[in-house]
């Protein structure tokens, strides 16, 4: 069996901090304009495995295809308009499906055109900003392309990081599971990292309520609802995978796939506790601030109280006397006045005090 060279890590896998509160890119499988792509062809037979890349694997397509018992895998890494359309007339695709490759922009979903099966799944890339990277899948008779951009390399993933012969001997079939296996695993880090972070802000809401929080708390709203735009369609995805006739698909495969429908749901139901926690957190917000604003009324109403009394004296005895008290013109029954008015201030002060209203 001729050996497959093993490729390199992705970049998720060189920084591991998931960043929150940047908004999720969405970035096409197509590359630059200008900047040809590359081109793989990975093939199986029986106990040997090949691999050839460019315009060679590509005038070699037709002919492997046509061996009854070989296992194609094309690979193709940012490709650009007409190497796509190369590619997809080598495999005898309908134009539609092209189209929807090079348009890019797309909402995960599986349409079935021609007896193939056109999947468009998302990887998360980690970096300065969450990047959703689109990923187009076409499962054929003996043949499974993907078309991805450089930011992911399916050779990299769990499933395939021992090589790519023992998961493509076993049929395309099983190589679009373990592809699809690995990205629905990739979303479960992000979903976590976004749910330690929601506990966070719930706890600085508590601890005090302040604009910065807020703030943050609505750009993870955001987030959770980018992220789950494109994901949440990945259920509808594998729930036709797995229960209409699909004779692409061996039925021996279809336990694994319902296995990636599982989790899909089980992270579905995450992001959704995690909005209805985001939503809770901003309630939880606004009662802080009306019962700080409460509060606030509450002391200035102790302090209005005690400011009341000693200006309602004032006013009845008045404020002429004061200058003459002052210089000693005066008797004895101001200074008394005024210690009983300073005295029941205090008093009122430490029982305000006491029941906390100032």
């Amino acid at each position: 069996m001729a050996a497959i060279p093993p490729s390199p890590g992705s970049p998720s896998d060189a920084d591991p901090m998931i960043p929150l509160g940047v908004r999720v890119q969405r970035q096409a499988a197509v590359g630059v304009a200008g900047q040809p792509g590359t081109i793989r062809v990975v093939t199986v037979e029986g106990d040997t495995a090949s691999e050839s890349e460019g315009a060679g694997a590509l005038a070699q397509l037709p002919e492997l295809l046509r061996r009854a018992d070989a296992a194609v895998w094309v690979d193709l890494v940012a490709p650009t308009p007409t190497q796509a359309k190369l590619v997809g007339d080598a495999l005898g695709l309908h134009p539609l499906i092209v189209e929807d490759v090079l348009e890019g922009n797309q909402r995960a979903k599986i349409e079935t055109t021609d007896g193939v099966v056109h999947i468009v799944l998302f990887h998360l890339t980690y970096g300065d900003t969450v990047v959703a990277s689109e990923l187009d899948v076409v499962l054929g008779r003996g043949y499974l392309l993907t078309v991805h951009n450089t930011d992911w390399d399916p050779r990299a993933t769990h499933h395939l990081a021992g090589g790519v012969a023992p998961i493509l001997k076993r049929g395309p079939d099983h190589l679009l599971w373990a592809i699809a296996d690995d990205l629905v695993d990739g979303y479960f880090p992000f979903a976590d990292r976004i749910g330690d972070a929601i506990d966070d802000v719930q706890d600085e809401v508590v601890r005090k309520a302040t604009p910065d929080t807020v703030e943050r708390l609505f750009k993870l709203k955001r987030e959770l609802i980018q992220v789950r735009r494109a994901i949440s369609p990945i259920r509808e995805v594998f729930n036709q995978l797995t229960n209409r006739d699909e004779t692409l698909i061996d039925p021996e495969e279809l336990v694994y796939f319902r296995d990636i429908y599982d989790h899909v749901i089980r992270l579905t139901d995450e992001l959704d506790n995690y909005r209805e926690l985001a939503s809770a957190t901003l309630d939880v917000y606004l009662t802080q601030v009306n019962n700080n604003l409460s509060v606030i009324m509450k002391r200035l109403t102790g302090v209005t109280v005690i400011l009341a009394g000693i200006g309602a004296v004032a006013g009845i005895f008045g404020m002429s006397e004061a200058a003459s008290a002052l210089g000693g013109g005066e008797g004895s029954g101001f200074w008394a006045i005024t210690a009983v008015v300073v005295g029941t201030a205090a008093i009122a002060a430490l029982w305000l005090r006491r029941i906390d209203w100032i």
